[in-house]
C-alpha cells in the first residue's frame, strides 16, 4: 500500500461487525406452511410414549452465500470509507492582479538589428518570441494586451487563459497601429482597460524602441492618470540610444516608471531582455493564498464497482441454479 493512501472516514470500519451483531440479536425468521391433519396422531404419541411439542424447519446455512453477502458488506463500507491517495500539499495560485502588455508596434520594430537563434530577426520578433515564456509564466495574473502605434487598441482583454494571449500576441504584426509611437494614447488606452475591471491590483508593462509622437495626450500627463488610479508602469527601452538607428527616448520612460512607482529596463539585446523578464518576475512575483491546496484521488469507485459486480454475480447464480432445478423436475 503506498504511504500516500488514506481513508477519509476511517471511523466507518466500526460498522464491520454490523450484520453479525443483527444475526445473533435478532430471532430467526419464521414462515407459516401448511400442514396435514392426522386423526390418530394423539393416540400414536401415548402409545409411542412420546410428548408432541411445537417446532419448525430451520433450513441449513450456505456459508458460501453468506461469506459472499458479507464481502459485500465490507466492500461497500471502504467505499463509504472513501479510499484516496493524497498528493503533496501546493500553495494555491492566488488570482488577484491584472497585468497589461502594452507594446509599440510602429514601423521602426521592423528594424533586423536583433540577432535570436544565431539569426538576424525583427526587433518585434525577438520580443514576441520571449515575451512568449513570460506570458506563460504568469499564472498568477489575468493578463491583457495593448499594440500602439499612431493609435493605441485593444488586442486582448483581460482574461485567466494565457494562452490565448499567447495566440493574440502572435497574430499582431508591425504597422497594425500605424507607423509613428504615441506611448501617450497606448497608457490611456490601457488605463481604459483596467477601469472596466473590478481587480485593484494593476501592472503595466510599457514597451517602445521610439520617441513619443507629441500627439493627443503626453506621456507624462497619462502617466499622472496612471499615478493617481493606482496603476504601476515598469517600461522596457527597445535597442541602444547610442546607435544611429535608434531614437529611443528613455528620460521620458525613465519619469513614467519613476512617476508610477515601477522600474526602468533598457534591452539592447535578447539576452538583455531575457534578462528583464527575470526581474520583472522577481519585482512582481506569483501570489499565493495562505492555505495550502493538497490534490486528491478518490478511489471510492473501485469497492463500490466490484460489489455491485459481486452482488450482480450472486443474483445470475440463483436464477441459474432456480433454473437448473425446475428443468429437473420438470
Amino acid at each position: 500500500m503506498p504511504d500516500n493512501f488514506q481513508f477519509a472516514y476511517p471511523l466507518v470500519a466500526l460498522l464491520i461487525p454490523l450484520p453479525l451483531i443483527i444475526y445473533w440479536l435478532l430471532p430467526p425468521i419464521k414462515n407459516r406452511s401448511t400442514a396435514l391433519k392426522f386423526p390418530y396422531f394423539h393416540r400414536a404419541a401415548e402409545v409411542t410414549n412420546q410428548k408432541p411439542k411445537r417446532a419448525s424447519y430451520i433450513k441449513k446455512r450456505n456459508w458460501f452465500s453468506w461469506i459472499l453477502m458479507y464481502t459485500i458488506w465490507l466492500l461497500l463500507l471502504i467505499a463509504l470509507a472513501s479510499p484516496e491517495l493524497v498528493g503533496k500539499p501546493e500553495k494555491k495560485i492566488k488570482t488577484a492582479r491584472n497585468f497589461l502588455i502594452v507594446a509599440d508596434i510602429s514601423f521602426s520594430m521592423a528594424n533586423t538589428d536583433w540577432v535570436l537563434d544565431g539569426k538576424r530577426v525583427t526587433r518585434w520578433a525577438a520580443v514576441k518570441d520571449i515575451m512568449h515564456e513570460f506570458i506563460g509564466n504568469r499564472k498568477s495574473d489575468r493578463m491583457g494586451l495593448v499594440f500602439f502605434g499612431s493609435n493605441a487598441y485593444i488586442q486582448a482583454p483581460f482574461t485567466s487563459d494565457l494562452k490565448t494571449i499567447q495566440t493574440m500576441l502572435d497574430e499582431a504584426d508591425v504597422g497594425m497601429a500605424g507607423q509613428m509611437t504615441n506611448i501617450g494614447k497606448a497608457i490611456v488606452k490601457g488605463m481604459d482597460l483596467f477601469q472596466r475591471d473590478t481587480i485593484q491590483s494593476k501592472v503595466m508593462l510599457l514597451l517602445t524602441d521610439g520617441v513619443d509622437s507629441g500627439e493627443a495626450i503626453l506621456p507624462l500627463d497619462a502617466a499622472n492618470l496612471a499615478k493617481k488610479d493606482s496603476t504601476v508602469i515598469y517600461t522596457i527601452g527597445i535597442g541602444d540610444p547610442g546607435s544611429s538607428s535608434s531614437d529611443l527616448d528613455e528620460r521620458t520612460l525613465q519619469e513614467i516608471s519613476e512617476m508610477t512607482g515601477g522600474k526602468y529596463f533598457r534591452a539592447k539585446d535578447t539576452k538583455g531582455l531575457e534578462n528583464i523578464y527575470t526581474e520583472l518576475d522577481t519585482l512582481e512575483p506569483i501570489e499565493y493564498e495562505e492555505e495550502s491546496f493538497i490534490p486528491k484521488t478518490l478511489l471510492y469507485y473501485i469497492p463500490l464497482g466490484a460489489a455491485l459486480a459481486l452482488a450482480a454475480f450472486i443474483v445470475l447464480m440463483n436464477n441459474l441454479i432456480l433454473l437448473f432445478k425446475r428443468f429437473r423436475r420438470d
